[in-house]
């Protein structure tokens, strides 16, 4: 089966892609990707009405099979990202230490930087140990935004 994708816009967040590879969702970004096919097959209908409920604050899980491509680390990061409860946060010291390996703060926030499945896998409730919001792959003014609205979805 080849890579495909579909596409909708959030008028909070803008444009959003969701990927599909090998019947598991691999993406979803902000940016269109590049030289994959347009196309809405069911799992992509699929993802499209969990993140779609989701932002609007009907949804805290995702029900998805998903293909996270990454090195060893990179995975287990990912992994431990889906056990922050919803509307929580962790700092990149506490996921380290979630992960058996204190010392790897900057590491996990290198991996958390390169997580290819916004929103469903959640990198953006891992925050500053000092309780300030740090980088995100749509922006700071994203991650403020998906932050906000689990906290008043609860």
């Amino acid at each position: 089966m080849s890579i495909q994708y579909i596409h909708f816009k959030d008028k909070n967040l803008g444009d959003i892609y969701i990927t599909e590879s090998q019947s598991a969702i691999s993406a979803l970004s902000f940016e269109k990707p590049l030289n994959i096919m347009l196309h809405e097959s069911k799992l992509l209908k699929k993802a499209k009405k969990q993140v779609q409920e989701y932002l609007k604050g009907e949804r805290k899980e995702f029900e998805l099979p998903l293909k996270l491509s990454g090195t060893d680390f990179q995975q287990k990061a990912w992994r431990c990202l889906t056990k922050i409860p919803y509307a929580q946060t962790w700092s990149y010291k506490e996921q380290a230490q979630k992960l058996s390996n204190p010392k790897a703060v900057r590491a996990v926030g290198v991996a958390n930087s390169k997580n290819p499945i916004a929103i469903i896998v959640p990198c953006h409730r891992v925050i500053g140990s000092n309780g300030k919001l740090t980088r995100y792959a749509g922006g700071v003014d994203k991650k403020q935004y998906l932050l906000n609205l689990e906290k008043s979805s609860i």
